[in-house]
């Protein structure tokens, strides 16, 4: 009796040590490991999963309330600090105010929605519990390794952090909000990812549904006994699709207001830290110094960072998007190839649910795809123009046009 509940004991014990392998995810929770640890490391993950699936833990919940009231209090000594007891331009504390502050409201709204986004997370992994191992397998190595490198990106930043000449509040706030708003943003990413994997599934069965209309087209007798099963089939797939589409919409209202946040951050950041660049190679500086060779490192992996971050977050929202645009053609290339009445029937009924559906990943009508990255770029690009040629005004020119130009790029 004892060895048999030993026994039993070694073999729950191996399978919960298999449950979770890097890069070889066979279910949601294994795929989402990663990125819900790194949350939980940051006080931002107050559940706990059971084989029923998310429920609130209490002690995780304390947790995550003492964790934000401790950011809101080091946010607020933060702006007393740089707005009143820090020295800066007038473009320098704007970009610090604009960081922290839009990183801040993340973090609060991070909190806030805690439980539409344990309901949201609940919806996923209800969903995407009939997509294959072997996708989910394929999903890892991509959330995995962006995960994990970008982690360790951040990471890398921190002996940077400590070299700079800051305040050490600001520096330990940094590091946390920095952390917390990717590991965010990444979880933003792995559902839609996870999303796009769904419509990918229902893409894959209607080329199979297709497949078979025309096998069996001049076969009458076996195009009867599959034209039932198709139907079954079909109703199955138009009810998924009805699913994935309401969470993608919920999908867009838990996240709207960060990935606004993001994209504003990316945008200031990536300006300002051109701007300071440019003023570098303005003034001549050859980086002889330490703490000048410091902060140029910082503003190029800050760079790398931001712009690596909101390509790789449109890409997700914009590969997901056409794969589920793609389910609308393969719906119409079906019902012109198919003869029954009762399944082209459905198949009407299934178009018109698409064209009622619009499954783009948004944030508050600012729909994430190439038009907003081509338009960031685009900004930051006109920007950095208009300050070369203040540059060379003021190298070439009197000081009267560079004045006349300071005044057009304030």
């Amino acid at each position: 009796m004892f060895s048999s509940s030993s026994k039993l004991q070694r073999w729950a014990n191996g399978k919960m040590q298999k449950k979770w392998e890097l890069f070889h995810a066979t279910n949601f929770e294994s795929l989402m490991y990663p990125s819900f640890t790194c949350c939980y490391m940051l006080g931002m993950f107050p559940y706990k999963i059971n084989a029923l699936g998310f429920e609130i833990s209490t002690p995780r919940y304390i947790l995550s309330t003492i964790v934000i009231c401790i950011c809101i209090i080091f946010l607020l000594y933060v702006l007393y600090l740089i707005n009143f007891c820090i020295n800066g331009s007038v473009p320098t504390n704007l970009n610090r105010n604009s960081f922290y502050i839009l990183s801040g409201f993340t973090a609060v709204v991070t909190y806030i929605l805690s439980g539409p986004r344990m309901h949201l997370l609940q919806t996923i992994k209800d969903i995407s519990s009939k997509l294959p191992s072997e996708l989910y397998q394929k999903l890892s190595k991509l959330i995995h390794a962006k995960d994990l490198l970008g982690s360790l990106f951040l990471l890398l930043e921190v002996p940077i952090y400590y070299k700079m000449n800051i305040h050490f509040i600001i520096k330990i706030y940094i590091i946390y909000i920095t952390l917390l708003t990717f590991h965010m943003d990444m979880l933003y990413m792995n559902c839609v990812c996870i999303l796009k994997a769904c419509f990918k599934r229902i893409n894959d069965n209607l080329e199979n549904m297709w497949e078979y209309t025309m096998v069996y087209h001049f076969d009458k007798i076996c195009y009867k006994q599959r034209s039932s099963l198709l139907l079954i089939e079909l109703k199955a797939l138009k009810k998924q699709h009805l699913m994935i589409s309401n969470t993608v919409q919920m999908l867009n209202i838990i996240f709207s207001l960060q990935l606004l946040a993001t994209v504003i951050i990316t945008f200031t950041r990536i300006t300002f830290n051109f701007y300071y660049q440019i003023l570098y190679w303005q003034r001549g500086v050859t980086l002889i110094n330490v703490e000048d060779y410091i902060y140029n490192t910082y503003l190029t992996m800050s760079l790398m960072y931001y712009f690596i971050k909101i390509t790789l977050i449109v890409w997700a929202c914009k590969t997901g998007k056409d794969q589920a645009l793609q389910i609308g053609t393969i719906v119409h290339d079906v019902l012109n190839s198919i003869d029954d009445n009762e399944i082209k029937y459905e198949l009407q009924l299934f178009s018109l649910q698409i064209l009622h559906h619009d499954n783009s990943f948004s944030a508050k009508s600012l729909t994430m795809d190439a038009t907003l990255l081509t338009a960031i770029i685009g900004s930051v690009s006109t920007y950095l123009l208009i300050l070369i040629q203040f540059f060379k005004m003021k190298y070439y020119c009197n000081d009267e046009i560079a004045r006349n130009v300071t005044q057009i790029i304030h």
